[in-house]
């Protein structure tokens, strides 16, 4: 294998031009694709098989004109200072606003006029009518979105404060201020790192050319299948982060050769076999994880586990063919200060001359002089942060968490102070009548039923409150043609509350016996229901989840490292990184401790995808600093070194590029924690702490001094599976062996 990959390294550096240009058609390509098929994004979580999807789906066949699953809009009003909506003036003002929608829009399927329906408040100074439309908000056009904009702007010429909540207008596109940040660290570290802008610039320019690669592929996609606003923020963050470590690992090497002696063209390749076998298979680690997220089986996991394996694909493929083509072009100028530095001191060391140790050395030196106290105070620290897991809330992300003074967010606000916070998120109890012999009386059996539960609820209201015999005629009439009738719960507490999934438990209890007393059934639906049911599908399919993608990550590390313990330590460390994460983020985000660093004004549950995106992701990368870290510690092992030394040899070697491939990813995901998307910034928060703990914490305290308590065994293999397993020469020894050791250079490295 690393014989192919130097071919290839070498290949790409000595046909530079030819490898530039097909990636610039590439992205040419994907851009033309993008401007011309690309769609609209979608953040309707839903998932098929749930009794929230299912009562949506049973009005959708009986009454498909209903617009129960499509896009809503709450208009909500606010009288001026010392005025009631009441008033005539103010009354006259809110219909004749209203009064557009039905004539401009397109989809418009009903509006509820506050003064109707009773939507205004007790003081008379907040009204909201709700819009509802017979499609999707990603399919509204913009006839439907300047009916709501026409609405907003009568009422405020009016004198009202008019804000519009609901899912129909999608948030305003921010600038990309994650991507800059994160380029801005990555651009500073790198410098650092190698001691020229030059150097500093490829692998930057590499990681950019694979994001908008994989970013417009996915723009693509937008045009045939339905994709979350989430999956091309999601992908772009990792395309970023891991392209830029991937690129780092190469270019390092690359450096690293070309200082020693090596002509750049063998260095390129030398660097593709050496270093790239470890991209490869760090990539690898990620995308199973990412791929894993299929087997849960709920479309927008898919789309975005896919999608950002997809730019996790690209960015190994960049590493391994673009990087040594631009090296190519810059020949020994990208070598830096840093690298011709690390190549004298290897020669005078080669030489038998004493050369100071670098940080690295003595940090690992002191980690395995005091190894147990090492484990131990790491082992509680992580235990000490995780305690917040423990009282995690999960929940579908609302309005009440949009950014402060976005109309969204204005409008959650004003229906929460003036109605009640369950007004936000009301339950909607559909009873299907088709099994019942009455129907009527099953629907009058299940308001009886569901009015039992009195816990956290501030209203139930039938399909017809009316007590006439006309009005139950009506009804009674409507109920016998589409066999379905519904029943409005506002839960006292907000949508994203712990009581309002416990409401909706209740009412699921309470209308259970009604298939047997009449035949009929009744599904609790509504959007807190659909966050309940599919945290709980999550939960279900989460212990198979972590087997099948721990599973084959193990695996594929006992290949790399001809190793079990490795592997077993790699995964348990992973388990304390996913611990301080998610500690971190609920004390942050759900007990709003230090919230106003990242932007946030209030506390939220955690988005109810975020414990199995986070598993998904930070395994991968973790398992990508194992594989950075641990090969040079099993290449000094290899070479014959006692197993502390080699420990301490590895690390000192390697230490430096990992600090720098974390600091950059943690500087990307930090960028992203400033976003004002609330899934975005739970996302990035909670990636960029779990690189931290698991960079800093576990593999570089806590794995060197378990390595060193553990000393020889640690690479202990049992002979029947080293015979069967191939050997993949990850640390390059063959292909040295091959080509040759590199030239001691006489003169000053980099110059020529």
């Amino acid at each position: 294998m690393a014989w192919h990959l130097f071919r290839l390294g070498r290949g790409a550096f000595r046909h530079r031009r030819l490898v530039a240009a097909a990636w610039v058609v590439i992205l040419v390509a994907v851009g033309v694709g993008a401007s011309t098929l690309g769609g609209e994004t979608s953040d309707d979580f839903t998932l098929d098989g749930i009794e929230s999807t299912e009562a949506f789906a049973l009005i959708d066949e009986r009454s498909p004109d209903s617009g129960i699953d499509g896009a809503t809009a709450q208009v909500v009003f606010s009288a001026p200072d010392g005025e009631t909506l009441t008033d005539a003036a103010n009354t006259q003002a809110v219909e004749d606003a209203l009064a557009g929608l039905t004539k401009d829009s397109t989809h418009v399927v009903s509006v509820a006029d506050p003064f109707t329906t009773g939507t205004v408040s007790p003081d008379g100074t907040v009204a909201y009518a709700t819009v509802s439309y017979s499609v999707q908000a990603v399919e509204l056009d913009e006839a439907d979105k300047d009916a709501l904009a026409t609405v907003k702007a009568d009422g405020e010429d009016a004198g009202l404060v008019v804000a519009i909540g609901g899912d129909a207008l999608s948030a305003e596109t921010e600038a990309p201020i994650g991507e800059a940040i994160g380029v801005v660290v990555a651009l500073v570290v790198l410098t650092l790192t190698f001691g020229s802008l030059v150097a500093a610039g490829m692998p930057l320019l590499t990681a950019l050319i694979g994001v908008g690669i994989g970013y417009l592929g996915i723009t693509v996609l937008t045009g045939f299948v339905d994709l979350s606003s989430t999956t091309p923020a999601l992908g772009s963050m990792l395309g970023l982060a891991v392209g830029i470590d991937y690129a780092l690992f190469i270019m390092s090497r690359y450096q690293h050769e070309v200082a020693q002696g090596r002509e750049p063209d063998e260095a390129a390749g030398v660097a593709v076999g050496t270093a790239g076998s470890a991209v490869i298979f760090a990539g690898l680690t990620v995308i199973i994880a990412l791929v894993g997220l299929t087997v849960c089986g709920m479309g927008f996991l898919t789309q975005m586990g896919l999608a950002a394996a997809g730019m996790v694909a690209v960015a190994v493929l960049l590493s391994l063919t673009l990087l040594p083509a631009i090296l190519g072009f810059g020949g020994r100028r990208v070598i830096g200060r840093a690298a011709r530095r690390l190549a004298a001191e290897e020669r005078l060391e080669a030489a038998g001359t004493p050369v100071l140790e670098h940080s690295g050395h003595r940090w690992a030196r002191l980690v395995s002089r005091f190894r147990w106290p090492a484990l131990v105070a790491g082992v509680a620290l992580a235990a000490v942060v995780s305690v917040p897991v423990a009282s995690m809330e999960l929940a579908l992300p609302d309005n009440g968490s949009a950014a402060a003074g976005s109309d969204a967010r204005v409008a959650y606000d004003l229906i929460s102070d003036s109605f009640g916070p369950g007004f936000n998120g009301p339950l909607v109890v559909v009873v299907d009548t088709a099994g019942a012999d009455d129907p009527a009386a099953a629907y009058q059996q299940a308001v009886a039923e569901v009015s039992s539960v009195t816990d956290d609820v501030a209203a139930v209201v039938p399909a017809v409150t009316s007590d006439s015999a006309q009005a139950q005629a009506a009804f009674a009439a409507q109920l016998q043609a589409v066999q379905f009738g519904t029943i409005t719960v506002i839960p006292s507490s907000g949508p994203s509350d712990e009581a309002t999934k416990d409401l909706v438990a209740a009412l699921r209890a309470a209308v259970s016996d009604l298939p047997a007393q009449t035949g009929a059934r009744a599904l609790v639906t509504g959007q807190t229901a659909v966050g309940v049911d599919i945290s709980d599908e999550i939960a279900a399919v989460f212990p198979l989840y972590l087997v099948i993608v721990v599973g084959l990550a193990f695996l594929l590390l006992v290949l790399v490292f001809r190793s079990l313990l490795v592997p077993l330590k790699a995964a348990l460390g992973f388990l304390l990184s996913v611990g301080i994460s998610l500690g971190a983020t609920v004390a942050v985000f759900q007990w709003g401790w230090l919230g106003g660093l990242i932007g946030l004004d209030g506390t939220a549950p955690v988005m109810f995808l975020l414990p199995i995106l986070l598993t998904g992701i930070l395994f991968g990368l973790a398992m990508d600093y194992e594989v950075f870290l641990v090969t040079r510690m099993r290449e000094a092992w290899v070479h014959g070194a006692e197993a502390r030394t080699a420990v301490v040899d590895g690390f000192g070697h390697s230490s430096k590029v990992v600090v720098a491939a974390a600091l950059i990813m943690i500087g990307v995901f930090a960028g992203f924690a400033l976003s004002q998307d609330v899934i975005i910034k739970s996302i990035g928060f909670a990636l960029a702490v779990g690189v931290a703990a698991d960079a800093f914490l576990v593999r570089m305290m806590i794995v060197p001094a378990v390595m060193a308590i553990v000393g020889e065994r640690i690479w202990w293999l049992p002979r029947p599976l080293a015979r069967v397993l191939p050997n993949l020469d990850i640390e390059g020894e063959a292909l040295v062996e091959r080509v040759g050791h590199a030239p001691a250079r006489t003169g000053a490295p980099g110059q020529g």
